[in-house]
């Protein structure tokens, strides 16, 4: 995305779109937004039927928006913040596919008689029906329950240019308009072949596709649908003593949330009282109750357990980690994947190559051939048969079922260039504490530069260490902080702290400077290690992380004097090992890059079978990193959980980060494992695999049939209600073959 794209002075709108009926369609509004001033870039998802608008706040409104749309023949709306993607598909009243039913069921009435003397005609029996009759039962399903065509059509003429619905409308109206010349040009001479069945049951079949492809496409949205299911509209709340029901709408952040066993967590809380086990499945892909205690965070929409808990709010509606999830995952499916973009651009002049194909197999029958009826047959079934529904369902279906399956997996991700990159990832570069390890690694040594002084020096140098990184969420710090609280230390009070990335800390505790930070502060600093400095490689080669403590000198210009080493240990996560496996047995080379020590890294990546290794690197360095090894022509996933990690995911051709670190990394990766599961990668990669399997089988059939089907039915050899079940078939057959992306194992 371009600089300007993500400037503070842009707004993004959602829009429902309503009217699209193929991917010209899409086309079409998509370029009338662009053409609004201001306008920055437009998505239109004709499988969701929205927009995603990207403007300059100061030039550009929603009724501009609205009436680019409208003066394109379609309608359009805003969707506020408080309305999700997928209500843009429910915001269709409830009746009207009821009402599309009935206009199927009404129509298929109409031309079964039709059909039946087709049918008797082809084997050879005749079921004759007068003229009159035949021409009685067309009437209502061309210009009644075929309304529509003409309508849409007409917008689109309006507009100059072509959608599915003109070429409907065009085709069938030749087919109505000759039988109806035939049936009155005969009238006082003798009978003759009429076309009345080819009008009504293509109509009949196009309506019947459009039906069973609605159907089909609400079953993509299912897992947003089943996250929405997971917000509750109460909850209980404690108010001046008394327990009282309030509507999701009216609960605060700060208000205490009463959850008895078995209820479903209606907030993002923490708990304040009560010990239990919570079921966050639907949400992490966890398929283990999690025990929550006193200071515990539980996310809203999960189910307690066994335990009543006393909760205090911190996040509710539009800011809850259940609604951001079904943001992002909407998100991705309405943007457009790489390879969508190429069917849109085929898409755009599609409908104006099938209208001159059309037109030049009415003059090739007519004028060369002299067979005017048959011309005008073959052109209806070329017209008929060029629908290019299909091509614009085929991404963007395969997309929404693809993010939906990894949603239900724990595996959120962010946008369809993600998941469509992923499928070619070749190599993944780990961070290693807290990606590959638990991420809370405990003080298991502290080693004082003087080794005969007292043990209570020694607690004074962790008390030291440990008010210096009070308030700091870097797990190193946290371990010594725990090691503090452990020995139920009062912190003391501190100055001018400043963290240093990719080295440390400095502050000023009683009046004194004190560095605490790895070898690379140290050296800079030209701090003596002495004899610790041997200790301290022991220590690493044995798998410990090792951090430095050093207090400024008493004389000017000379170097800080250490005082002691801090060793780290942190255990490998048990998924870890059979993650690197999964990846390898995927043909994927997976790669170390960690700011810890040498021996530390190299203790990890012995352990897990990783042969690539890149230790004590700095933030930026990591980015470096990762550049290099795209050098190599070949895709590069990152996966991290720490600020650190952010430029390198930035970086990568695909970002991965933990849900369990921090936010900067889960908003600069284009992928979140929303439980800190490092196999989650794999099936990350596996998904994206058969997702991309998915598009191209679709964009396979969609052309196929166009390919075969058209020079067939200008040739002749296509009757037009062949035709028009082989466009219904296309487009239904597209949606199913994505849908059988959720039973993928």
């Amino acid at each position: 995305m371009s600089d300007q794209l993500v400037n503070p002075s842009n707004h993004t709108w959602s829009l429902a779109i309503r009217g699209m009926t193929c991917a010209s369609c899409a086309s079409h509004v998509e370029k009338s937004l662009l053409k609004v001033p201001g306008v920055l870039s437009a998505e239109v998802s004709l499988a969701l039927e929205t927009a995603q608008v990207t403007g300059l706040a100061s030039q550009v409104d929603v009724k501009q928006l609205t009436s680019a749309v409208s003066l394109a023949g379609y309608q359009a709306y805003l969707l506020n913040a408080s309305e999700s993607v997928l209500s843009a598909s429910e915001s269709i009243p409830s009746d009207t596919h009821i009402r599309d039913l009935h206009s199927v069921v009404l129509a298929a009435i109409f031309s079964m008689p039709l059909l039946l003397m087709m049918l008797g005609e082809w084997l050879g029996v005749r079921l004759p029906l007068p003229g009159w009759l035949q021409w009685l039962l067309a009437t209502p399903v061309q210009f009644w329950l075929g309304a529509r065509f003409y309508k849409a059509g007409w917008h689109a003429l309006k507009a100059g240019r072509g959608n599915m619905d003109l070429l409907v409308a065009i085709g069938t109206t030749a087919a109505y308009g000759l039988s109806v010349y035939l049936l009155y040009s005969a009238a006082h001479t003798h009978a003759v072949h009429l076309y009345f069945e080819t009008s009504s049951i293509v109509i009949t079949l196009v309506l019947l596709g459009k039906w069973l492809e609605g159907r089909a496409k609400a079953q993509t949205t299912q897992a947003i649908r089943a996250l929405n299911a997971l917000r509750p509209s109460h909850a209980n709340v404690l108010r001046d003593g008394m327990e009282i029901q309030l509507a999701i709408s009216e609960v605060k952040v700060g208000d205490t949330v009463i959850v008895r066993p078995g209820e479903r967590i209606a907030v993002d809380a923490r708990v304040i009282q009560g010990d239990s086990q919570v079921d966050e499945s639907l949400i992490t892909g966890e398929s283990l109750p999690v025990a929550k205690r006193s200071g515990d965070r539980v996310t809203g929409g999960s189910i307690n357990g066994e335990g009543l808990l006393q909760l205090n709010t911190v996040a509710v509606g539009v800011e809850s980690v259940l609604a951001r999830i079904v943001r992002l995952v909407e998100s991705a499916q309405a943007k457009k994947a790489p390879i969508q973009r190429l069917v849109d651009k085929v898409s755009a002049v599609f409908v104006p190559v099938v209208i001159v194909i059309a037109i030049l197999t009415l003059l090739g029958w007519g004028v060369l051939a002299g067979e005017w009826q048959a011309a005008i047959l073959n052109a209806v079934a070329v017209l008929v048969i060029a629908c290019p529904c299909a091509l614009g369902l085929a991404t963007p279906t395969a997309i929404m079922v693809g993010t939906g399956v990894a949603a239900r997996q724990g595996i959120l991700i962010k946008d369809a260039e993600a998941l469509e990159l992923a499928h070619a990832v070749k190599t993944v570069a780990f961070d290693k504490t807290g990606t590959l390890t638990e991420g809370h690694p405990d003080l298991a040594v502290l080693k004082t530069s003087n080794a005969d002084v007292a043990t209570h020096y020694a607690d004074d140098l962790l008390l030291l260490a440990a008010s210096l990184q009070a308030g700091s969420e870097h797990p190193l710090a946290k371990a010594v902080c725990q090691a503090a609280e452990n020995k139920q230390m009062t912190l003391k009070p501190v100055q001018d702290v400043k963290a240093i990335p990719g080295q440390g800390v400095v502050g000023v505790v009683d009046g004194k400077k004190i560095y605490l930070g790895n070898s690379r502060m140290m050296n800079e600093l030209r701090v003596n290690l002495g004899k610790m400095k041997s200790q301290s490689e022991l220590l690493q080669t044995e798998g410990y992380s090792v951090s430095w403590l050093a207090q400024e000198s008493a004389m000017p210009n000379f170097a800080p004097k250490l005082l002691a080493v801090l060793a780290f240990g942190d255990e490998i996560k048990p998924t870890s090992t059979d993650a690197v496996a999964h990846l390898t047995r995927l043909g994927i080379k997976t790669v170390l890059i960690s700011g810890d020590n040498q021996g530390s890294a190299s203790k990890v990546a012995n352990k897990l079978g990783i042969t690539e290794v890149y230790a004590q690197v700095l933030p930026d360095e990591k980015a470096n990193i990762i550049h290099k090894l795209k050098q190599s022509n070949t895709l590069v996933a990152m996966v991290g959980d720490g600020l650190n990690d952010a430029p390198a995911l930035a970086t990568a051709d695909v970002g991965i980060a933990m849900s369990s670190g921090t936010d900067v990394a889960m908003h600069t990766s284009g992928v979140t494992l929303m439980r800190g599961d490092p196999a989650l990668v794999a099936k990350a990669i596996e998904i994206s695999r058969h997702t991309y399997q998915k598009i191209r089988q679709n964009l396979f059939w969609a052309f196929v049939y166009n390919v075969v089907g058209i020079p067939l039915a200008a040739m002749g050899f296509l009757n037009p209600v062949v035709a028009g079940a082989a466009m219904a078939l296309s487009s239904v057959s597209v949606v199913t073959n994505s849908l059988l992306l959720k039973w993928k194992k």
